[in-house]
């Protein structure tokens, strides 16, 4: 299965499942805290190695990995999570406009509210892998953006800001603030954004095949060590 092919409904289905079955710690992340999650890393100023962000999708405890039933499972639950956060890279780079947020959407007298908590939570996460990293936008023109997630997302805000949640209709707003805040906060990285592999440099000039042998011996470099490495015509 190719990265580029987002998820169908049924693999979306057996990824929830997965996530929310007892195999998994308690705080596994489910869909929505999930999609927050890979959204953050998808944006964000660096790119995270998937061996250093996918530990954090099972639980805070680092013991915490699913008991996979074999090899195989775990290649696909994995498989699975990484064409999500692909989905979403790919979205916000051809049509950011299509970029949907998966917020939790329930009923509150007799209004249909959404619920973009545990979103919030799962995106700040994924900041909180590059803190340092992030903190220009912060004292940029769109700090504003990160306001409404942080206000839903934050593990504690401060005591005067509580009136800004405190019920579920000023959260909806939030939450819509949040989705059109996604394409601009993307937008803003994406001139800055570097890859998390550094490139090795050489201290020295590599050995050319015709060039005098290092080891001192007199002869070409492809008639000597060179020859161990195969370069030998």
């Amino acid at each position: 299965m190719h990265l580029d092919q987002p998820l169908s409904d049924k693999e979306f289905a057996e990824l929830d499942k997965f996530l929310l079955s007892d195999r998994t710690a308690d705080d596994c992340m489910a869909m929505d805290a999930l999609h927050g999650f890979l959204t953050a890393l998808a944006i964000g100023p660096e790119e995270v190695p998937l061996a250093e962000w996918l530990p954090h999708v099972w639980g805070a405890d680092e013991s915490a990995t699913p008991s996979f039933k074999n090899e195989k499972e775990y290649e696909r639950v994995v498989g699975l999570i990484a064409r999500f956060m692909n989905e979403i890279a790919i979205t916000l780079e051809v049509a950011p406009k299509e970029y949907e947020p998966l917020f939790c959407e329930h009923e509150w007298e007799g209004k249909s509210v959404l619920d973009a908590e545990a979103w919030a939570w799962g995106f700040n996460e994924g900041v909180n892998l590059r803190a340092e990293a992030w903190a220009p936008i912060y004292d940029s023109n769109v700090a504003a953006l990160m306001r409404p997630i942080y206000l839903l997302g934050a593990e504690e805000i401060e005591e005067e800001e509580l009136p800004l949640v405190d019920d579920p209709v000023k959260a909806h707003k939030l939450a819509i603030e949040i989705e059109s805040a996604i394409p601009e906060i993307h937008r803003y990285w994406l001139p800055h954004r570097k890859s998390s592999v550094k490139t090795v440099q050489r201290d020295a000039p590599k050995t050319g095949r015709n060039d005098p042998c290092t080891c001192g011996s007199g002869k070409k470099f492809k008639k000597c060590c060179g020859a161990a490495d195969g370069a030998e015509d």
